[in-house]
């Protein structure tokens, strides 16, 4: 008979709840401290005399280094247990935002942040590896999807407190109250998070380390899952990196704390991505993603209007999109890979978060020389390649091993 202890959780128990609720804590610190600097960019290249690319650094350079930290931190997991790793993460990352605010220089400020990329590189892909091994099938779908959540609350509140703070005081304080707020939701996801208790620690040897990634390359699959990522985030953090500096010019001329309120719109993602992952369990992830794909390049179309109210309508379609392919794609991820799953989650979120980087700051030389014309065309180019990888899958045969006949549909 087996031990409760080695159950997966399954959805609508207890620990179901305790579980998720303490994951969507930990994506809402992690999102918050990464990408509530986002609305501050026009403030950035005001007062430290930069260009909206190098403004874009701030966001850019902790994304970039928390992508390549995933590479080590994911195998250390497989060691040190999945939790140790991230809690360290959460309440170093909160630590690291308390510190930059106080820094004075422009390039102090970017090495704190880089620092803070660096630290959040625990959470990430150790979440994902968490619910793979933790839930049942049915219920990973919901529990991805909520995870995500708390990413898209997390980088709701971060940019709309650090859009109205600073208008009201400055960008320092509006930042460090995001630190705080980081810290609380560390303490909680620390108190609230079941140990893992279907987790086996491997001895580490790490001439192994690249076969273990390779692996998954060889996989038919996960290599489009890892290329969905990088092309999905990079569009859709370059509408956000330069949607403020053109609302802030005329004939707009919207104010801090309306370009911060803007990004309320990323309760429509908290809500599309559990309801998408939701779906997906349902009616099977290849018939999902290339919709939630093919609607985000609907909706940056609508930004080309002159009239705000659709050129907010527009970035809401893109942030339900968005959000609801990614769950989709970070779910399939689990499903996918059988083995060494930690390094195909950070697999996938290395290029996420590399999207994030290049893609976010190659955005700004298109805003420079074409407008906001530059970034709908970037963006349409970089969804639609995705758009023709999802169909790709789309005809990809399912993986059926006889444990896990629910896998991969």
């Amino acid at each position: 008979m087996e031990e409760e202890s080695d159950r997966l959780i399954t959805a609508g128990t207890p620990i179901f709840r305790r579980t998720t609720l303490a994951l969507f804590a930990a994506g809402f610190s992690t999102f918050a401290v990464l990408y509530g600097v986002q609305p501050l960019m026009p403030v950035f290249a005001d007062q430290f005399h930069v260009s909206p690319a190098e403004s874009s650094l701030s966001l850019s350079l902790p994304c970039a280094m928390l992508a390549l930290a995933l590479l080590v931190v994911s195998p250390l997991s497989e060691v040190w247990g999945r939790k140790p790793i991230m809690v360290a993460s959460l309440f170093a990352s909160a630590i690291l935002t308390l510190i930059a605010v106080i820094v004075p220089s422009w390039h102090g400020f970017l090495a704190l942040r880089a620092l803070t990329g660096l630290a959040a590189s625990g959470l990430p892909a150790v979440a994902m590896a968490y619910l793979s091994e933790e839930m049942d099938g049915r219920a990973i779908g919901l529990s991805m999807g909520l995870l995500i959540g708390g990413n898209a609350m997390g980088g709701m509140v971060g940019r709309l407190l650090a859009g109205i703070i600073t208008d009201h005081a400055s960008w320092r304080i509006g930042l460090g109250t995001i630190g705080v707020l980081a810290l609380f939701a560390a303490i909680l996801f620390w108190r609230g998070l079941p140990p893992s208790r279907r987790f086996l620690a491997n001895r580490m040897r790490w001439r192994q380390v690249p076969g273990t990634f390779g692996q998954h390359f060889r996989d038919p699959g996960l290599p489009w899952l890892f290329a969905e990522a990088f092309l999905l985030m990079g569009g859709f953090v370059s509408v956000y990196n330069y949607v403020g500096f053109r609302l802030l010019d005329p004939p707009y001329n919207l104010s801090q704390t309306a370009i911060g309120a803007i990004f309320v719109v990323y309760l429509a993602g908290t809500f599309s991505s559990a309801a998408t992952g939701e779906i997906a369990s349902r009616f099977g992830r290849r018939k999902v993603l290339w919709l939630a794909i093919l609607l985000g390049l609907a909706g940056i179309l609508m930004t080309l209007s002159e009239r705000l109210p659709l050129i907010i309508a527009g970035i809401v379609v893109v942030t339900v999109s968005f959000f609801g392919a990614h769950s989709v794609a970070s779910s399939w991820i689990g499903r996918r890979a059988l083995r060494d799953r930690a390094q195909a989650s950070s697999i996938y979120l290395c290029m996420y978060y590399l999207g994030s980087s290049v893609l976010g700051t190659a955005g700004g030389w298109f805003f420079a020389h074409s407008g906001w014309a530059g970034v709908v065309a970037f963006f349409g180019g970089l969804y639609g390649v995705a758009l023709g990888i999802a169909l790709h899958l789309s005809r990809l045969p399912p993986l059926v091993p006889a444990t896990s006949p629910d896998l991969d549909r």
